[in-house]
This record gives structure tokens, C-alpha cells and sequence, in this order.
């Protein structure tokens, strides 16, 4: 499967043209502040006339100005680049199952669950929401942390409809509740694509992945 930019991403043509919009912009305004500059000095006090060093100063404000949006246009076509660079890159992980805290798509099938807790904790739970955020399941899990196996039941053990839903782990040490924390779980990878100038993962559940959310990265199994 190739790896494409959506239209999130900006196009050449696109960034030419906003640059080019900007130029003129920055142009008009320099035309209109060499204006007020010369009405500034031909209606000065001749008795009191303004320093010329004001003026080298204005100008040198204004260049500096001038300076930094042509470096604001520069950066932002590198940035551009950069992240066509990094879908290219990404080409050899579509079709690869990749770990990450996200949201879990179940499709009746158990789900491996990796989770980690705070140092002291001594009673952990596994809660499971749904879209709406209720709980539907909740139960106890191992306090080290490690891995578990999601069966995809509810509280009286009857399976749950093909979803999303959101998994995370509550941490207590007595009564103390010492934090709650994502669990990780896995999913094929089935497009890669720029969304706000970040390379996102689209997997086979449906869920977005930031590239910078991944921590494992395997080929699937035969068979």
C-alpha cells in the first residue's frame, strides 16, 4: 500500500502562493511606511527637527521585520519537506503491527493489553470504558504490571459489541489511589498520512497514532 499526503498536508502550490501572498503583503507595507516616513520628515518642526538617528531606526525595525517573515516562509517550507521526507520513510511500516496507547477496536477477538504501575502499588484495576465514557468493565489486574489478556466481557461476563473502547489502569497503595495510566495494545498499520504537520498512523481499527506514540514495531504473523 503506498503511502500518500492527504489533502491535510500543504501542497507546493499551496505554500507558493501563500509566500508569494506574503511578499506582496510585506511589500505594500513597506511602500506605505516609506510614505508615512516622508510625510513625518516634510512636516517636521524645521525648528525642531527629528534626530536622523530616529529614522535609521524605524527602517532598521522594519527590515528586521522584513527579515524574519522571509525566515518564518524558509522555515515553514523545510518543515513542509521534512515531512514528506518522513512518509517515505514510513512506507516500509504499513501492512506492520505497531504498539501504542490508544483507544482499543474490538472485534470479538481478546485483545493483549502491556501496562506499567507506580513503585508501591499494591492493588491494581483495569477499567474499561466505552465512547461515552461510562465503565463498563472492571477488575483486578497484576500490581507489577506486565501483560493481560482483554476478553472483551462486561461485568457479568457477557461479551461487549464490536467497539472502541478506552482501557487504562488505576494504581492504589492501601487506600491511596497513586495514579491511573494508558495501557498499550497493538494494531496493523494500514496508511501513514500528514494531519496538522504531524505524521500520523492510521490502523486497522480505525485509530489515529502519532508516529511519536509508537513503542514496538513487528511483522505480523503467518498463517
Amino acid at each position: 500500500m503506498d503511502i500518500t499526503p492527504t489533502q491535510t498536508a500543504a501542497s507546493p502550490g499551496v505554500s507558493q502562493a501563500k509566500s508569494a501572498a506574503a511578499t506582496s503583503a510585506l511589500s505594500s507595507d513597506f511602500e506605505t511606511f516609506l510614505k508615512m516616513l516622508t510625510v513625518q520628515m516634510e512636516n517636521q518642526d524645521p525648528l525642531n527637527p527629528v534626530d536622523s538617528a530616529d529614522f535609521a531606526s524605524q527602517l532598521a525595525a522594519f527590515s528586521s521585520v522584513e527579515q524574519q517573515v522571509h525566515t518564518n516562509d524558509l522555515l515553514g517550507g523545510l518543515s513542509e519537506q521534512m515531512g514528506l521526507l518522513g512518509l517515505g520513510q514510513l512506507q516500509g511500516w504499513v501492512g506492520m503491527m505497531a504498539r501504542a496507547e490508544m483507544p482499543v477496536a474490538f472485534d470479538g477477538s481478546s485483545v493483549d493489553l502491556r501496562y506499567e504501575t507506580a513503585t508501591g502499588t499494591d492493588l491494581a484495576q483495569l477499567v474499561v470504558r466505552d465512547t461515552t465514557g461510562g465503565i463498563v468493565q472492571q477488575r483486578s489486574v497484576p500490581p507489577g504490571g506486565g501483560t493481560v489478556i482483554w476478553d472483551g466481557t462486561d461485568e457479568t461476563g457477557q461479551a461487549l459489541p464490536a467497539g472502541t473502547y478506552h482501557l487504562s489502569v488505576d494504581a492504589f497503595e492501601g487506600e491511596a489511589h497513586l495514579g491511573t495510566t494508558p495501557v498499550s495494545s497493538q494494531s496493523r498499520v494500514v496508511e501513514a498520512r500528514l494531519s496538522g504537520g504531524t505524521t500520523m498512523l492510521v490502523m486497522a481499527g480505525g485509530q489515529d497514532v502519532p508516529v511519536s506514540s509508537v513503542i514496538a514495531l513487528r511483522r505480523p504473523e503467518s498463517g
